[in-house]
């Protein structure tokens, strides 16, 4: 498995994503990248397609899969790739606010920590249905990693189309999510202009 090592703020910085997207809070303000010179249309498409990549935690071969799953679909392919990506396991983790950041919650799923349904589920990339009941499991309930990550995340607003029951340490899925209820800063159209070229 290929990993990427560049220090995470640093990768942001690179690619003018805020830290708190991440999960991660950072004193230093939201600086663009300098650049030399005009980006063209490639550059752009290609800083997109590579913001989003990261800020899920994707290699190009999972994502060209959602591509062509999204492309599929009916309906705008952008939207689709973007309610694909939402419904990650790991991304919803970290939506419900069991993980501080979107590594820890990759990192608590493939520890076998969190169950859906009630049956372990232990791949960061299952995608989850409208319906299902994610929560941590019995015997991950005392962890320490989850317990600091449900003090750090009090202030965490879940996204509408989630229900969080903080007593009970589980959410469910009310519905897969529409574009306007993914707050992320992403143009997902100029990914599909890459593609389709």
């Amino acid at each position: 498995m290929a990993i990427d090592r560049t220090p995470v703020l640093k990768r942001c910085r690179q690619l003018g994503i805020d830290p708190v997207v991440l999960g991660y809070t950072t004193k230093e303000s939201k600086r663009e990248p300098k650049r030399r010179r005009k980006e063209s249309e490639y550059g752009m498409q290609l800083r997109e397609k590579q913001k989003v990549k990261f800020i899920y935690g994707v290699l190009e071969k999972q994502f060209r899969g959602y591509y062509k799953h999204a492309l599929r679909q009916e309906g705008v392919t952008g939207e689709n790739l973007m309610r694909i990506l939402e419904s990650r396991l790991d991304n919803v983790v970290f939506r419900l606010g069991f993980a501080r950041t979107r590594k820890e919650a990759r990192q608590t799923v493939t520890h076998g920590h969190i169950t859906v349904n009630g049956k372990r589920v232990d791949i960061p990339s299952y995608r989850v249905r409208p319906g299902d009941l994610v929560a941590v499991a019995p015997k991950a309930k005392e962890l320490l990693v989850i317990k600091s990550a449900l003090v750090s995340n009090e202030r965490v607003t879940v996204p509408a189309w989630l229900e969080v029951d903080i007593e009970k340490l589980q959410g469910s899925v009310l519905s897969l999510p529409t574009r306007d209820q993914i707050d992320l800063d992403i143009n997902e159209q100029l990914i599909v202009e890459l593609y389709s070229k």
